[in-house]
């Protein structure tokens, strides 16, 4: 057994972040400027996006691309129960109707036939998840949204630097949004980015972010904000400072070097997992060149062992892990108010697999030795049991 507990995530911060963060703590300016204008560069360069706008979290990403597409009392958004609860809190708390469609076992996505099925007159935004790093099949979502003149919003919290088949990396078409919270594939802290290519509606979230002010909290040539800058609109305060800024930046610019060790680990657990009866990693997705593996996640399917036991058993041997996610319909709030939301269809799959996945150690910190003693500790836990 390890003599040291091994979290299922962790940050991979290096000396060369810290120095980052400690110049800019010391430069005289940590609130939004700079670090924050340059990290949005970052990412409108390499997606080739007309606008990237950071905040203070994925969830303030979301709520601001909800807001601006003017969700609210008796529109309905079509999204999985198979999400973090940010996103139907967001709905909900706009006073909207989350429609929740069912996913794929395999990849835990929803399709595009089953979101086509859910439209109706009072849809008005369509958010499907990229999970675990995977991308899902946009193609004929864009063509649904397009069709009926929905909104869409793709959640690409779990999918920095994924690629779609044909080259197109996530974020790069559409409105979508990144997290870069500790557990992602790369972090700012706290943070999120919304990406799109509508250069309106860019607009109009970088306005949303910082009071609804006509200008931003820092402009390139005030090297600060304009005293006369006048609210156009009620707006929020989401802006990302440059203390945090400056640590996204770092990431950023070794995220593909980040997504490279995923990917070795994953398919090491891969491989060495195939052999375990009833441990059954997601299978692959269809739309997916470069998977970013953010999570490594597997399902315990197996008749004498549930979910609770097996993570149990793990942290036992000093493996730690997570759920992601427990399906939102069967949160506490959700279930006492199931007036406030719909589900189109049967969420059969959404719930058994709700009841199975677990997500094992994954992150650039971690050696082959780790995967082969989580492996072990699989192998162990499976054997006891089946003893």
């Amino acid at each position: 057994m390890r003599s040291e507990f091994l979290p299922f995530a962790q940050p991979s911060i290096s000396e060369e972040d810290v120095a980052a963060v400690a110049d800019t703590l010391r430069s005289g300016w940590i609130t939004t400027g700079a670090k924050c204008a340059e990290l949005e560069d970052a990412f409108r360069n390499r997606l080739g996006c007309h606008h990237a706008v950071a905040v203070t979290s994925g969830t303030a990403a979301m709520h601001l691309a909800l807001y601006a597409s003017g969700i609210g009392p008796g529109d309905e958004v079509i999204t999985p129960s198979m999400t973090w609860v940010s996103t139907p809190n967001l709905i909900t708390m706009a006073g909207a109707t989350p429609v929740f469609v069912d996913v794929d076992p395999e990849t835990l996505m929803v399709s595009p036939d089953a979101v086509a099925a859910a439209v109706t007159d009072r849809t008005r935004a369509v958010i499907p998840v990229d999970f675990a790093g995977a991308a899902v099949d946009m193609a004929p979502l864009r063509s649904v949204a397009a069709d009926q003149g929905v909104a869409l919003v793709e959640d690409a919290a779990h999918a920095i630097g994924t690629i779609r088949q044909g080259g197109e990396e996530v974020g790069s078409m559409g409105t979508a949004i990144f997290s870069l919270h500790p557990i992602k594939t790369i972090t700012s802290g706290e943070g999120g980015v919304l990406v799109t290519d509508d250069s309106e509606f860019g607009s109009r979230i970088k306005r949303l972010r910082f009071h609804g002010l006509g200008v931003d909290a820092w402009s390139r040539g005030q090297q600060g904000r304009s005293p006369q800058a006048e609210v156009l609109e009620p707006g929020f305060k989401y802006n990302l400072p440059d203390m945090n800024a400056v640590l996204g930046l770092r990431q950023f610019a070794r995220l593909d070097e980040f997504i490279a060790q995923r990917t070795s680990l994953a398919n090491r657990y891969r491989e060495l997992l195939a052999e375990v009866p009833g441990i059954e990693p997601l299978g692959d997705a269809a739309a997916t060149q470069r998977h970013s593996w953010h999570l490594f996640i597997v399902r315990v399917a197996r008749e004498d062992m549930d979910r609770e036991s097996f993570m149990n058993a793990l942290k036992q041997r000093n493996i730690g892990s997570g759920v992601h996610f427990r399906p939102t319909h069967t949160q506490a709030w959700y279930a006492e108010n199931s007036g406030r939301w719909r589900a189109h269809g049967s969420l059969e799959n959404t719930e058994r697999v709700g009841q199975q996945i677990c997500s094992l150690p994954l992150f650039p910190g971690m050696t082959e030795l780790d995967v082969d003693e989580v492996v072990a500790a699989v192998c162990d836990t499976v054997a006891e049991v089946a003893s």
